[in-house]
């Protein structure tokens, strides 16, 4: 075996590589945006694999599905609110069945660095029925998604691999098994009424997947990544990244009791077995008290001592480390810390140069008569106008929400009624809700940031900019006597907020795409040919 130095999110990327997969999809989002990128990287020009960034979630879950329905191995990596958005074909997959395997890899944020919430995967893996593995560091990320297909063309289902930012943005020695050729025949379509699932096929498919749990169930009781050990009666149970925690925290033998857990349905055979043995669990995961909910029960466990985020053990908020854990076991800090005095707050701000800061300026310049004006934003880099200098927007909830959102505040009697979205966010499921604007002809204001990349997530392509962008919304029904362009300059200042005046003061639906490139993007260098090179030479030559 050959050894790598890798990120996790990496180790997942190779190990889909190495396990013969025909596709690759996904939609940028922290932490789970390296997975795609690296598999992209390394297949690039084999042509043995297929990557472009999908549109949202959603349709990456989608392609992904019909590659697997197709017989071919696939893989769908997004990051945990991402599921949000693929929670429709992912929920109802589990009732289709995959052909060829099909992996979705669901990158967590607890502590949300760059997030919305907190939100647990392992929840919506069990409301789908569907095996759920989780890596406790980099060596396991590779060989639990190795493992994933394996699991998911063995038992005709979707497997969930769950990891954490933590896991994903660390790198780690990662020893890398022989590849397994990619399948160059596709297996034979299954049954269509498998497929179909109107109401008399998905009562039926929905009994099978119940029909499936023990199975499911029997997998993680004889699966070798658990591992109970038993010595002494204080018992713990760690969940993926936690098991890393409680070893650098107690040391590899701490004399107690240990459970180490990475498949789901939870093992119960040795969860039974550990709370049989001790008279005290201490249960350690990253994310929800998941394990500990189900633990516990309703009425807890008799005789029993349980331990973890629901007594306060363990914070119920953030993300888990080494020192926390060691104080729930009431142990000191793990290693020595250099205390550092007070260092002046560094908030996140707008990058020097970005073409939203004159965007927000020309915004709030042509509002500021305006005492009851209302600015729904959207994900991206410039949800950072509700920060100073600007403390401008209002409210950031999911991809795509600011339009629609505006649209409901105008028919609330909120004038005016406007809201930022980028170009990514808007292709990824802004569009539907301007759809509905534009038939509506709502009293409200849409500024499109057109920056030509997704900036927050590392400059990825975006599906429309330019002039395909101008072309989209007029096929999304805009009018075009209210959609205008600007460029957002500080020399246009003042011409942009006149623009924008225009547009408020127009009782129905106005559009701004305020047009400028990222200031991250590298642009290409302008080739000089021979002859413009010896005239730049000459005297008097520029």
């Amino acid at each position: 075996m050959k050894t790598e130095l890798m990120l996790g999110d990496e180790a997942v990327g190779q190990a889909a590589i190495d396990a013969g997969i025909a596709g690759a999809f996904s939609y940028p989002g922290t932490p789970a945006t390296e997975i795609f990128e690296f598999i992209a990287h390394r297949t690039k020009g084999n042509g043995s694999v297929f990557t472009m960034w999908s549109a949202n979630e959603k349709v990456a879950y989608e392609e992904a599905l019909g590659m697997s329905y197709a017989g071919k191995r696939a893989v769908v990596s997004m990051k945990h609110v991402g599921l949000n958005v693929a929670a429709d074909p992912f929920v109802n997959s589990a009732l289709t069945g995959v052909n060829g395997a099909l992996v979705v890899v669901v990158a967590d944020d607890p502590g949300m660095h760059s997030s919305q919430n907190e939100q647990d995967t392992r929840y919506l893996g069990e409301f789908a029925k569907i095996p759920v593995l989780e890596p406790s560091n980099q060596q396991e990320c590779y060989d639990l998604t190795r493992e994933a297909f394996e699991l998911s063309e063995r038992m005709g289902l979707p497997v969930l691999v769950r990891i954490v930012t933590r896991l994903s943005h660390s790198r780690a020695v990662v020893r890398v098994a022989e590849a397994k050729p990619e399948p160059r025949e596709a297996k034979p379509l299954p049954d269509k009424n498998n497929w179909t699932l109107i109401p008399a096929n998905a009562r039926r498919r929905f009994r099978r997947l119940l029909d499936m749990q023990p199975a499911l169930h029997e997998y993680s009781r004889q699966s070798p990544i658990n591992k109970l050990k038993l010595a002494g009666k204080r018992g713990i149970i760690a969940a993926g990244i936690a098991h890393n925690y409680v070893c650098e925290a107690l040391g590899k033998d701490p004399g107690d009791s240990l459970l180490k857990i990475g498949t789901y349905p939870l093992p119960v055979n040795l969860v039974r077995d550990l709370v049989n043995h001790c008279e005290e669990i201490v249960v350690v995961e990253e994310g929800y008290p998941y394990i500990e909910t189900r633990l516990n029960g309703l009425l807890g466990l008799p005789g029993k001592l349980v331990r973890g985020k629901l007594d306060g053990t363990l914070p119920a908020t953030g993300e888990l480390t080494p020192d926390l854990v060691a104080a729930a076991f009431g142990k000191s800090a793990t290693g020595p810390r250099e205390v550092v005095g007070d260092l002046p707050g560094r908030p996140p701000s707008l990058c020097k140069g970005c073409p939203h800061i004159d965007t927000f300026k020309a915004m709030l310049e042509a509002t500021k008569n305006y005492s009851n004006a209302v600015l729904f934003s959207d994900i991206g880099c410039y949800t950072l106008g509700c920060l100073p200098p600007f403390e401008a927007v209002h409210s950031c909830v999911d991809m795509g929400a600011s339009i629609s959102m505006a649209h409901g505040a105008s028919r609330a009697g909120v004038y005016p009624a406007l809201c930022t979205i980028g170009d990514s966010t808007f292709t990824h499921s802004g569009m539907t809700g301007l759809i509905g604007a534009a038939k509506a002809d709502a009293d409200m204001t849409v500024f499109l940031l057109d920056n030509a990349t997704v900036a927050m997530t590392g400059g990825q392509k975006t599906m429309a900019a330019g002039e395909e962008l101008i072309e989209l919304l007029k096929g999304l029904g805009v009018d075009e006597e209210h959609l205008q362009v600007i460029e957002p300059l500080a020399k246009y200042h003042e011409q942009n907020v006149e623009v924008i005046n225009k547009a408020l003061n127009h009782r129905g639906l106005s559009v701004i795409v305020a047009r400028r490139p990222c200031i991250q993007i590298k642009r290409p260098k302008k080739t000089v040919s021979k002859e413009e090179k010896l005239a730049a030479a000459a005297p008097g030559g520029k």
